[in-house]
Formats: structure tokens, C-alpha cells, sequence
């Protein structure tokens, strides 16, 4: 029996997902959405035979509806993603949980008190092939313990509005969370460097920066964030470990020779890049939530992230060395619980 989802928020990656979940994975059903632009809404609705509500709150509420898919503007999260711990009801929450930590730890303390995890934040790089490879070799010690980390996240060009908070909170966020994911520990303070600004860069915008974060056993990690390179979208990543490296590949794709050059292609943007991975995410999220249990990145992680994020952004404002203080995890996040 196919589960019927609702999605909040029908903009470029809300409309992906939706056709998603329609046409790429098995055993799940758009029936319901919503989005403050109407009118493409109800061309969508239409378009995969869903029907439209005037909010998000009539979407977690439907009776019609068993799990929800927030894909809504940042500053919506926390709100919809507590109504649906309210009504029971298990959801996938694009990234950032919400916008600020505080509103992360209210997620957190409502989950605990329903006693049950229905929250998956939307951190796809788990999912992506490449890191999990690497994941693979860092447990089985095929390099010995990690030490070093060299990461780079690049854009061709920036979003609309995107500011130099936005870099951190919106791009680097998910390195935060990828990153800790692969050591399995979480970070103590960081550093962010502001290298000479692009003349590319929109007024306002400081592009690139560089991130600099340290885990609780020593590991030291670099993060490049260039959202102007102007060539593609780029990311990198390298483990230096005690014994060998390990590297994320570049992303499959045909090598050319034509008039004097050896080529492949460079992805333009994100949801080229990590197709793969969404697919892989949403297909592991309606399997599991049909067994009545989280498996992907939970509210801890998104709250977790949050604290970093803010802490490099004060790093970045004061201009020197932040602690990250990230309290102790409680028990209810400790290990994946049947909600059945």
C-alpha cells in the first residue's frame, strides 16, 4: 500500500520532489500540497492529481495524509515541522530544520515529549554513494585514524538574495553535517577565514570564505565556500588518515577528447550533482517511515548543525576562534527506535 505524503512548498526542489515521489521511487503517493504562490501550486496539483490546501497546517492535518514533505522557504520549518510531530505524523524536512538553534532545540524537546521520532532532516549527502564509500573506509580502518580533512563546496553562481551568512547557513551547513557523520564525532571550535573577496561577488556578498573547524579528538578540517567560481558546481572532499587517503570521486561522467582537449562534463548546479542521492534519500525515508521508524540524519543532527552554523558565523563576525558548545545528546537520540 503506497504511503500518501503531503508536501509543503511547490518552488523548484518542492515540484523535484514531488515528481520524485510520483515517478522515480516506489510505494508512496502525492495527495495533498500547498505553497503561497497559488496559482503554480494548483497548476502542480493538478498536473499529479493531488489536492491543493490554502496552508501547510491543512496539509499535516488531512486526514488523506501519513507522512509530510517540507520544502517551504527556511523560515517555515520549525513551525510546520512541530505541527507534524503534533498530529503524529513523520517528516522529511529540507535543510535547515529551522533558522536558528533555538527553534531546533524546541523541535527536539516536542519529539521527546511525543516520545516518538517521526523528524528526518534533508542533509542528501548521507545518501550520495561517494560518501558512503568513504564512510566505508573510515570504519574499517583502511587508512588508519583520520587526521585531516580538505573539502570544497563551489557554485557557478550564487541564489537569489544570497548573502554571506547564507554561505555558511544555507552551503556549508551541509559539509557540517556530512562531515561529523563520516568521523562520528562532533566538533569543538572553529575559525573562519576570509580570503581576498571576488569581484564577482554581488554587493554585500564576501565570496569565497574559508571554514575552519576542529573535532573534539583533534581532527582539523578546511571548507572552501565559493559560491561564484563560475565554472560549475564542484565539491570535494579528502580524508588524510594515518595510513592513506581517501577521496570522493569526481561524479561519473563520459571523457572527451575533441580539438586538443581531454574533457568532461562539470555539473551547473546541485540538483544535477546529487540526483542520485535525493532518490536514494526519499526511496530510504518511505521505507522506513512504512516500518514506523527514522533511519536518515534526525532533529539532534539538525539541531547540532544549527549550533555549528551559528558558531561560524560568529567566528566570522568576531574574526578569531569559537568553542562550539554542543550539549550531551539525550538517550532518545542514541539509536533508531520503532515507532510501530
Amino acid at each position: 500500500m503506497d504511503l500518501r505524503v503531503g508536501v509543503i512548498g511547490t518552488g523548484a526542489i518542492g515540484e523535484d520532489h514531488i515528481r520524485r515521489l510520483t515517478d522515480v521511487i516506489t510505494g508512496a503517493k502525492v495527495v495533498a500540497l500547498s505553497d503561497i504562490n497559488v496559482e503554480n501550486a494548483r497548476r502542480i496539483a493538478d498536473k499529479y492529481g493531488a489536492k491543493f490546501y490554502s496552508t501547510g497546517e491543512e496539509v499535516i492535518n488531512a486526514t488523506e495524509v501519513d507522512a509530510i514533505v517540507i520544502a517551504s522557504w527556511d523560515e517555515t520549518h520549525a513551525k510546520y515541522v512541530i505541527e507534524a510531530i503534533n498530529a503524529k505524523k513523520f517528516v522529511l524536512c529540507e535543510k535547515p530544520l529551522a533558522t536558528s538553534a533555538e527553534d531546533c532545540k524546541k523541535i527536539v524537546g516536542a519529539e521527546i515529549a511525543g516520545e516518538r521520532q517521526l523528524v528526518q532532516v534533508g542533509f542528501m549527502r548521507r545518501f550520495d554513494r561517494g560518501y558512503r564509500q568513504i564512510k566505508s573506509v573510515i570504519e574499517n580502518g583502511k587508512i588508519g585514524e583520520p587526521l585531516m580533512l580538505h573539502c570544497i563546496h563551489r557554485n557557478r553562481i550564487p541564489g537569489p538574495k544570497h548573502t554571506t551568512e547564507m554561505s555558511i547557513k544555507n552551503s556549508v551547513i551541509h559539509e557540517i553535517d556530512v562531515l561529523r557523520w563520516l568521523l562520528d564525532e562532533d566538533y569543538k571550535t572553529t575559525q573562519v577565514l576570509m580570503p581576498k573577496r571576488s569581484r564577482l561577488a554581488e554587493e554585500g556578498l564576501h565570496d569565497p570564505q574559508i571554514v575552519l573547524l576542529e573535532t573534539n579528538s583533534g581532527i582539523r578540517i578546511d571548507i572552501e565556500s565559493f559560491v561564484n567560481c563560475q565554472y560549475g558546481y564542484d565539491v570535494k572532499c579528502e580524508v588524510v588518515g594515518e595510513t592513506g587517503t581517501v577521496r570522493l570521486p569526481d561524479p561519473a561522467n563520459v571523457l572527451m577528447r575533441s580539438k586538443g582537449t581531454n574533457s568532461y562534463k562539470i555539473f551547473p548546479d546541485w540538483s544535477d550533482r546529487f540526483i542520485e542521492a535525493y532518490d536514494i534519500e526519499f526511496q530510504e525515508w518511505i521505507n522506513s517511515v512504512k516500518k514506523g521508524i527514522v533511519k536518515g540524519p534526525t532533529s539532534w543532527d539538525g539541531y547540532v548543525a544549527c549550533i555549528t552554523a551559528d558558531a561560524c558565523t560568529e567566528a566570522r563576525e568576531k574574526g578569531t576562534i569559537v568553542s562550539i558548545n554542543i550539549p550531551e545528546r539525550p538517550t532518545f537520540y542514541n539509536s533508531t527506535v520503532d515507532n510501530k
